[in-house]
């Protein structure tokens, strides 16, 4: 018991001080946020959208990358002779919209909170069932890691629960399959209103890799209303908890890049 109790001592604290401190430094083969720069795109270049494995960028007058389709792959940036798309190291992703997700070289718009009635309902105890709608488990994976000590996602109240009759909102991932859209209405009806819906990952934002198969729904915006769009494929844990924050009201920021990003 001694060895024990030393070794924690030893340890120290491990939960991150984030948002009330600065965030992690991540790794620098972590691939955030997307910039394009189209004053790089020679007129009537179009590598980086055919190289585009979901046709997330357009190339119609001018560039515009839909965040909610990308998988973060380097394939555009591997076609691109002119280098005018970048990943940076901005985990900060989340908005309230589908149409915030398409850039077009200006800042993202990151969400906004909830109104301060939901926020008052919410915002000290957020209790979200989570659904998988034939999703390949990487987002249900990094959804669950916001469940160790390092992220410590119960200090600010919100948990996964077991029973969406316990549940104040659906945090979902998958591109919603055949199989899954009747499960996830159910899921959803049986949840009491006022309820919120949280999209996690490019599979249902929009379909990802998947996007219009016949067998699946390309995301869940068309079988339920959602409140709340993560991109990523899969998302960092600090990317959908920096999303939950901002939806709380927990994190107003606007859209200025992370210091030293």
């Amino acid at each position: 018991m001694l060895k024990v109790l030393y070794e924690r001592h030893s340890q120290g604290h491990r939960t991150m001080a984030w948002p009330d401190g600065d965030p992690p430094k991540l790794p620098d083969r972590y691939r955030g946020l997307p910039v394009i720069d189209a004053s790089k795109c020679p007129e009537g270049c179009r590598e980086c959208a055919e190289a585009c494995p979901t046709d997330a960028i357009t190339v119609n007058g001018s560039m515009k990358l839909d965040l909610g389709r990308c998988l973060f792959c380097t394939d555009c940036i591997d076609a691109c002779p002119e280098e005018a798309i970048e990943y940076t190291q901005d985990f900060r992703q989340a908005v309230r919209t589908r149409e915030d997700l398409v850039l077009d070289g200006e800042a993202l718009r990151l969400a906004d909170s909830l109104d301060e009635k939901s926020r008052k309902l919410f915002g000290h105890s957020l209790q979200l069932r989570q659904v998988s709608a034939g999703g390949c488990n990487a987002c249900e994976a990094d959804i669950n890691v916001l469940g160790t000590i390092v992220f410590d996602l119960g200090r600010f109240g919100i948990h996964l629960v077991a029973s969406p009759r316990h549940a104040d909102g659906l945090i979902i991932t998958g591109p919603v399959t055949d199989n899954m859209k009747l499960a996830l209405k159910k899921t959803y009806n049986a949840i009491p209103a006022p309820k919120i819906v949280i999209a996690v990952g490019a599979c249902a934002i929009s379909g990802g890799p998947f996007v219009d198969n016949p067998v699946q729904n390309n995301g869940v915006d068309g079988v339920v209303p959602v409140d709340l769009y993560i991109p990523g494929c899969p998302p960092h844990p600090m990317t959908i908890l920096d999303g939950l924050l901002r939806l709380l009201g927990r994190i107003e920021d606007g859209s200025q890049p992370l210091a030293g990003k």
